[in-house]
């Protein structure tokens, strides 16, 4: 994506199913939780560079002793600070006791079998410490306290504090995670209430109540009233004090959520290529959390997943195919290199498949697994052109003809590399973008002046900034005749309000261009008319809205918006010809048929939260207000 856009989060949860003396003998060392977690948060970095936290629970602690841990930063090296400061740590205890696992498990605070991870971009909220995952709410009773992290968005926060007003709290901040935090933490505290009364009424002195409570409280019914009123899309691990843990999805999978599970070791991330990885196995050892399921880890060390909330239609983020989740996963390597191989024909036909004119290329570096399909999907056409071409003509006579058709192929070339960030004192605007050309530099020598046209291959098109204040000026001073920027996605139209940092309707490319249209055929009405049905459609219920943003794409194509999109964002000193190309939703879900969740393209939200928040964006945008709708 040439447009930078903050995105998702990334989780990593890990519950030692062995003693520590256990690993230490068969790995060399008692921190082998630890190194892994570190190992999947990294291969995660991807998901998450605002900051980063760890949190580790000790199992059967005396009374006494320190149970819980947690480390957090909000540095650009937070995940490398977090395991410095783990590992400097561990340096204070004496040498003589770093391999006595007794001491370990008194005095150093990450001796503990459970482990949390979490990888942070802030869609939202500033990037101070307290704002970083993994959230703690202590108690001095085991079983209340709480550590929780995760990918999630809510939608309807402001429900969830008035519910929690209701029920007598007073929450510190109107934030999802301060929210979820105090939500889930209040049905933990009522279970362990109810089971206590239970318990005391049957006989038990206090402290054979706490111990039965440990091994007894109820994880499916503290989530299931939890979650039984959250709209928007989750991946949340919660590790409860005693020992249990939980992993928990949304109804329609709109969060990705992975675990595996041997003999030794209980393993959740965010991504599965990163398990894989992690921990040598191959793609089918993996599972994936179902859709409203819950992965319960108990502190006895048994493992189940149950269905929590109803299942709705299956809406998995098809931006994680696109461009969020790593590419190495086997599945989603595949899926972006259809992606590109869909593209094909239609690039084809923009250029009158002229092969010998034209360079193909692509930007950023996470367009390349696109761009090696496209290539794929013009050779496939290339084949077929060149049988059609030696049908027409006597082979035998016309030797260089011959060899002139063979030599057909698409000229692969790397035109944009980006260099190394440049730090600058200046701070005029118009400066600042002047220095953003220098970020990228191009390779000279392989582009014909005024005769290539250059066909470069990108992820997705979100606000298209980047494109008109720096990629496209320098892309012409390869001197192409025409440059066609070639999306492996559909045009954005729609904003996110699941954990995508895009919820400003008047930022995408693709809304803009259909206002200037509308504008252009004297149907400015429709705008107003919009924005009238937007408000009355707030009046109702969330589960009642429809995203009536819809109406204003309706009287237009796909074909008019590239090419308006095309003209906005060509710069004004731009020589080349300019045209746009986007993925089809159509072909979207040929390429990712597991991974239907196309909101930001269609407007066909997965949860009537979603409903709300476009039609929500829209007012603030006809009202000119820049803050985001959820």
């Amino acid at each position: 994506m040439s447009d930078a856009i903050k995105h998702e989060c990334g989780v990593a949860f890990i519950r030692l199913l062995k003693p520590l003396e256990f690993y230490r003998k068969k790995y060399g060392t008692y921190w082998y939780g630890i190194e892994k977690l570190q190992y999947l948060m990294t291969k995660q970095l991807n998901r998450g560079q605002d900051g980063a936290g760890m949190g580790v629970v000790k199992l059967h602690p005396e009374y006494g002793s320190r149970y819980l841990a947690r480390k957090r930063s909000a540095t650009k090296t937070a995940l490398a600070d977090i395991f410095e400061e783990i590992a400097e740590a561990l340096k204070e205890i004496p040498k003589e006791f770093r391999d006595d696992i007794g001491y370990l498990r008194k005095h150093y605070p990450f001796a503990g079998e459970m482990l949390l991870g979490h990888l942070r971009y802030g869609t939202y909220g500033g990037n101070s410490l307290e704002n970083m995952h993994p959230f703690l709410r202590q108690n001095n009773w085991m079983t209340r306290n709480l550590m929780l992290a995760g990918n999630y968005n809510i939608t309807n926060t402001d429900e969830l504090f008035n519910a929690l007003i209701d029920l007598g709290q007073q929450p510190k901040e109107i934030s999802d995670n301060v929210l979820m935090l105090e939500k889930i933490g209040h049905f933990i505290d009522e279970e362990n209430q109810r089971m206590f009364a239970v318990l005391k009424a049957q006989g038990f002195s206090n402290l054979e109540i706490t111990e039965k409570i440990k091994d007894e409280i109820s994880l499916i019914n503290i989530l299931k009233r939890s979650f039984k009123s959250l709209d928007g899309g989750y991946n949340m691990v919660g590790m409860l004090g005693h020992g249990d843990a939980f992993v928990i999805r949304d109804s329609a999978g709109i969060r990705p959520s992975h675990y595996y599970i041997d003999e030794e070791v209980v393993v959740v991330a965010s991504e599965r290529a990163a398990i894989q990885t992690a921990f040598n196995l191959y793609p089918e050892q993996i599972n994936e959390l179902g859709p409203g399921n819950a992965l319960l880890v108990r502190r006895n060390g048994h493992v189940e997943e149950v269905q929590i909330t109803e299942p709705v239609v299956r809406k998995s983020c098809s931006f994680e195919r696109i461009y969020f989740s790593r590419g190495n996963d086997k599945a989603i390597y595949h899926e972006r290199k259809e992606l590109g191989r869909l593209l094909a024909k239609p690039v084809m036909d923009m250029l009158g498949n002229d092969l010998v004119n034209t360079v193909f290329s692509y930007v950023p570096n996470t367009a390349a697994t696109s761009f090696y399909g496209l290539i794929d999907g013009i050779h496939e056409i290339r084949r077929d052109l060149q049988a059609d071409a030696l049908s027409k003509i006597d082979v035998a006579s016309n030797p260089e003809k011959v060899k002139e058709i063979l030599s057909w192929r698409p000229r692969r070339e790397k035109i944009l590399v980006k260099d190394v960030k440049m730090r600058t004192f200046i701070t005029n605007d118009s400066d600042r973008d002047d220095l953003v050309g220098h970020v990228y530099d191009i390779t000279y020598g392989v582009v014909k002046s005024w005769n290539d046209t250059l066909v470069i291959m990108d992820d997705s098109v979100v606000r298209g900034t980047t494109l008109k204040k720096s990629i496209l000026s320098i892309l012409d001073r390869l001197e192409p005749k025409r440059i066609i920027l070639v999306s492996s996605a559909p045009q954005i139209r729609y904003p996110d309000c699941y954990g995508i940092d895009m919820s400003r309707m008047g930022d995408f490319a693709a809304f803009a261009a259909a206002v200037e249209l509308l504008k252009e055929k004297g149907m400015s009405q429709l705008l107003n008319d919009v924005y009238q049905l937007a408000l009355e459609e707030l009046l109702k219920p969330a589960s009642r809205q429809r995203c009536v943003v819809k109406d204003i794409y309706q009287p237009l194509t796909q074909e008019e918006i590239s090419q308006k999109i095309a003209q906005m964002l060509k710069p004004d000193s731009l020589r080349a010809e300019f045209d746009m190309l986007f993925q089809t939703v159509e072909n979207l879900h040929l390429a990712c048929p597991g991974d239907t969740g196309d909101w930001y393209f269609t407007g066909d939200y997965p949860t009537p939260g979603g409903n709300q928040v476009a039609n929500r964006s829209y007012v603030y945008y006809i009202e000119g207000i820049k803050e985001r709708a959820y």
